[in-house]
């Protein structure tokens, strides 16, 4: 049974709304650490990558680009690991 159009218009308008937030996060990043307002090794920073990249891997998987997806999952997870690295730091200054 086909879904109604209406359906299939919201979830399209949903996925370009996450990916067009993605952009935001990914380019406001990477505004903050040009201009010198975030340091590259900030949670800030970090978090709007990772976050902006995962909503690019949604935004990329619906629209079938495989290489951009693959490119933000891995950047997605770079970030991450960045956020373990930070908060691993934080414990271990804090004892």
């Amino acid at each position: 049974m086909e879904k109604p159009f209406f359906v299939g218009a919201t979830m399209n308008l949903l996925v370009e709304i996450v990916g067009w937030a993605g952009a935001l996060l990914v380019l406001g990043a990477y505004v903050g650490v040009s201009s010198g307002r975030m340091s590259g090794a900030s949670v800030a920073f970090q978090v709007m990558n990772a976050l902006g990249a995962a909503f690019f891997v949604l935004n990329t998987w619906w629209h079938g680009a495989i290489p951009s997806m693959v490119l933000n999952i891995v950047w997605s997870f770079i970030g991450l690991a960045a956020l373990w690295r930070i908060a691993r730091n934080r414990r271990g200054a804090v004892r």
